[in-house]
């Protein structure tokens, strides 16, 4: 129970607020966590992207927000009507200590299946201004066509 008790700044700089008790119910929160799941916390766990879908007539539009990420360190893979976008943002070395760590880095994945029939072989893919965009053409088959109807 003692770590549910309100606790003083230890700088003694932080009046009292709304934003220093936010901060002290995150730290206790985060003690919590520690001493429930131990060094289970620190493990790297990947995360997922944000993910936009279009479909168009003849093609799905996959944009992927990745930012900070090198196209070299991006895979994407097709399987049948399933989409994989996989890789990894690098921690990048620091000279200084870390205070806070809010930005993604690790590795991360996104995986969908696609409600049609896709032409694996078209695939294209560009990463701009951190944003992987992936066409996928749709198979000849799965397209939608416009059907005239004629006069009898």
């Amino acid at each position: 129970m003692s770590q549910l008790l309100p606790e003083r700044s230890r700088t003694g700089s932080e009046g009292p607020g709304p934003l220093s008790e936010l901060g002290q119910l995150n730290e206790r929160m985060r003690r919590m966590l520690e001493q429930t799941f131990g060094g289970m916390l620190d493990e790297p766990a990947g995360w997922v992207p944000a993910v936009d879908i279009e479909e168009l007539e003849d093609a799905y539009v996959v944009e992927a927000e990745v930012p900070g990420v090198k196209r070299e360190d991006v895979n994407i893979e097709v399987t049948g009507n399933e989409l994989t976008i996989s890789g990894e943002i690098k921690v990048r070395e620091r000279e200084g200590i870390i205070r806070r760590r809010t930005r993604r880095v690790g590795e991360f994945e996104f995986r969908v299946v696609l409600p049609n029939e896709v032409n694996p072989e078209g695939v294209d893919a560009k990463l701009n201004d951190g944003v992987l965009t992936v066409r996928i053409p749709k198979a000849e088959r799965a397209q939608r066509r416009r059907i005239e109807v004629k006069s009898a």
